[in-house]
């Protein structure tokens, strides 16, 4: 996969706001199980009631306070507020917020500085607890070991009826006050520490409020909306990101596996022969199609999750050891079960994704081998074979990736499994912890959330493991044909062939090697074609015609020697230049699906109709047009042909094939064994129209036959890959034995017939 990142770079804008959104969302995800602590801990179980530093207290339990603060705490805290009475200003909008004040005035907290606050919160927290729960042994004495135990030393339950337990405070020494101080803190450090004594002390807080007369219900409902109103924000703000992030990934890919294809497809058709002898038809198809496709489909899971699952993860572990640190060994079994399982799963299925996509391959060729070879296996009678064929590769495909989704779908209830058993044993260790006041109910809720997030986030990343091999092994497939060297390119220094353009054709000491071959194809050959020459090439079968025609439009590059057009070495000039210049029909006849007209014009695309029904002629192909008529009345060049002509004998497509290369009117024409399937007939009145068609430009005809070529200015023998003659019909047959035993081999057999 890394090696196509590169082709990621026009995105890199896209992929950029992906990694910043997920950073949002993450961070919105990450905040909704503490908003959902903060309702349990603070709207449900304290009211609302957040601060243990009042919104506002009355004059008595102000002075309560100062008894359990430093003098410098007790002025800090009196600096905080301010006194309102009848006579106050604002006294009619406050007396309805604080009804109290009506009976008494009352200490109403500033717009207070924030870090002030926080300063004295916890010292008026302990003053607080200690002032309510004075307040309760005062109005229940028989419950003041129970509600204060031990106060320092100091036994309340001995004091006498109705004793004034505050006033005897204010007597008593400071040192002995700051001793039940201490004993506070002793008592909340074994509950919980700061947290618990925070949370007693927005119950005395709340008692305040309610002692002042305030709508306790609306400080808890306002609290309670203002909190879930932020869980609804960032919630709406989570779901908003992954749908922008979904967007973004899935433009992405799809961008991405585009570019892909127009890259693949760009670079398979300037292959040469030697590099599609290195791929196979059905291996380029899979890789355009299946592989290209796979990767898109993962493209997407990636961008989406390869940032998103990390961030979630290393967020929720910080969270969650800062809610609970005593269960994060919790956390840290079920990830090494689950990492454990992914490797188990990964070292399992890898080997088996590397052979999927060699069995697609196969089972590709199978039945591309089966639809154009049709007739040949009904022919034979070989259908049945065909079908056990293809039903073998068909199931060694079934079989593996059976095998792999077997593996692969116990992911998912394992990790149920898991999830489900961590959920147990977070609620059974913490049920203990709050039983004993070590941790409060919303931070077990929300440690619970954070594990689970955690999970999410590595069973996202075990899922991802899962699909990369296959698509590493898809990505590399793709990377192979995208960085394969293709052998023949244009030079680097190009030049132009000369004008006015002479179709000279010369092989000067040419050999030709196929790529990992051990032997020479063609060996040492000479020769030259004069411009306007019409000459053919005859030889067994197997002599290297076609190889030594293949070498004139550069589809291989010889091995040794040059050939030279029109003066000029072939490997000079620019590809396009080159094969502007030559008009070729190649052995195995190919059209394309659309139209009679669009298969001429694949030679010249402006070309007129005049010149489309001229070519039609010569190759002696204007019967096929006039037995048909295009859809709705249209002219005969608008006749249909299927894909690869199949609605054409072959005799047709070889004609339409020659008048094709006929209309592009090139200066050198190359016919390789095309006039195969003509008849006698039609064959020499073709060669005649040709004769009178072509002018000056030089002709080179391939053929098995001895009367296609024997008319032509002079003939080259080849065999085993030499040239053994050369020379006119009547020439040869006196001097060429190899010519003369194919000429009265075949004049014998017409005799016959």
């Amino acid at each position: 996969m890394r090696r196509l990142l590169k082709y990621l770079k026009p995105y890199r804008l896209f992929v950029l706001s992906i990694i910043v959104l997920l950073f949002v969302q993450a961070n919105a995800d990450l905040s909704l199980p503490d908003y959902m602590s903060r309702i349990v801990n603070v709207g449900i179980q304290q009211g609302g009631v957040e601060e243990a530093v009042p919104q506002a207290m009355r004059p008595r339990t102000l002075e309560r306070l100062s008894l359990f603060l430093t003098e410098e705490e007790a002025a800090d805290l009196r600096a905080q507020y301010v006194l309102v009475d009848t006579s106050s200003p604002d006294y009619d909008a406050l007396v309805r917020k604080y009804p109290a004040l009506a009976r008494e005035p009352v200490y109403v907290l500033r717009p207070a500085d924030p870090t002030a606050v926080a300063r004295l919160q916890t010292a008026v927290a302990r003053a607080m607890v200690l002032v309510m729960g004075i307040e309760q042994i005062q109005a229940h004495p028989e419950q003041a070991g129970t509600l204060m135990p031990g106060m320092g030393g100091f036994d309340l339950s001995k004091l006498p009826p109705g004793t004034d337990l505050f006033a005897l405070l204010a007597r008593m020494p400071a040192g002995q006050r700051t001793g039940i101080l201490e004993a506070i803190d002793r008592r909340f450090d074994a509950l919980g520490g700061e947290k618990a004594l925070l949370q007693a002390a927005a119950r005395a807080v709340r008692a305040e409020y309610e002692a002042l007369g305030m709508d306790l219900l609306r400080i808890q409902n306002a609290y309670l909306l203002r909190i879930g109103g932020l869980m609804l924000l960032f919630t709406l703000l989570a779901a908003t990101m992954a749908v922008v992030v979904g967007f973004l990934a899935a433009r992405t890919a799809a961008g991405l596996a585009r570019d892909l294809r127009h890259l693949f497809f760009e670079k398979v058709m300037a292959f040469s022969g030697a590099e599609l002898d290195r791929f196979s038809t059905a291996s380029l198809i899979t890789r355009s199609t299946n592989d290209i496709t796979q990767i898109q489909m993962v493209m997407v899971f990636v961008l989406r999750m390869v940032f998103f699952a990390p961030l979630m993860g290393i967020g929720a572990i910080l969270r969650a050891a800062a809610k609970s640190p005593s269960m994060m060994w919790i956390i840290a079994l079920g990830v090494l079960v689950l990492v454990g399982l992914i490797a188990a799963v990964f070292s399992i299925t890898l080997p088996r994704f590397k052979i999927i996509q060699s069995l697609i391959d196969r089972l590709n060729q199978v039945a591309r081998e089966n639809l154009t070879g049709m007739m040949v296996v009904r022919a034979f009678n070989r259908q049945e074979y065909e079908k056990r064929r293809f039903d073998q590769a068909n199931r060694d495909l079934t079989g593996t990736f059976l095998f792999v989704n077997r593996v692969a779908v116990v992911m998912m209830p394992v990790t149920m499994l898991l999830m489900n058993g961590l959920t147990v044993l977070i609620l059974w260790v913490g049920a203990h912890q709050v039983a004993q006041a070590t941790m409060r109910i919303g931070d077990m809720i929300a440690f619970l959330q954070y594990a689970m997030q955690v999970f999410f986030s590595f069973a996202m990343i075990s899922i991802l493991f899962a699909m990369l091999p296959r698509v590493d092994v898809a990505a590399n497939r793709i990377a192979d044909v995208l960085e394969t060297d293709v052998s023949i390119q244009d030079s680097e220094t190009p030049i132009s062939f000369p004008e006015p353009f002479t179709p000279t054709v010369e092989f000067r000491g040419v050999s030709f090697r196929y790529p990992g071959a051990e032997e020479d194809v063609l060996r040492d050959i000479n020769f030259t074609i004069r411009a306007g020459e019409t000459v053919g090439v005859i030889g067994t079968t197997g002599s290297g015609k076609s190889t030594l025609i293949n070498l004139l439009p550069r589809f291989y590059d010889v091995t040794e020697g040059e050939i030279r057009i029109g003066g000029v070495d072939i490997r000079q000039v620019r590809l396009k230049d080159l094969r502007g210049r030559i008009g070729y029909v190649p052995q195995q006849s190919h059209l394309f699906s659309g139209t009679i007209a669009s298969n001429l014009r694949f030679a010249d695309e402006d070309a007129p109709e005049e010149r489309l029904m001229k070519a039609l002629e010569v190759a002696q192909a204007h019967d096929i047009i006039l037995s048909r008529t295009g859809d709705d009345g249209r002219s005969p060049l608008e006749a249909e042909v299927a894909q690869h002509g199949a609605n054409f004998s072959g005799g047709q497509r070889q004609r339409l094939t020659i008048a094709r290369a006929l209309v592009k009117q090139p200066s050198i024409y190359i016919f390789d064994d095309c006039f195969s399937s003509l008849d006698y007939r039609t064959d020499r009145q073709l060669r005649r129209a040709l004769r009178e068609y072509v002018g000056d430009s030089t002709v080179i005809i391939v053929s098995q036959r001895v009367a296609t070529i024997k008319d032509a200015d002079w003939i080259l023998v080849l065999d085993e890959g030499r040239i053994v003659g050369q020379g006119t019909h009547a020439e040869l047959m006196a001097t060429c034995d190899i010519y003369r035993e194919i000429a009265l081999s075949q004049l014998k057999a017409v005799a016959q017939n």
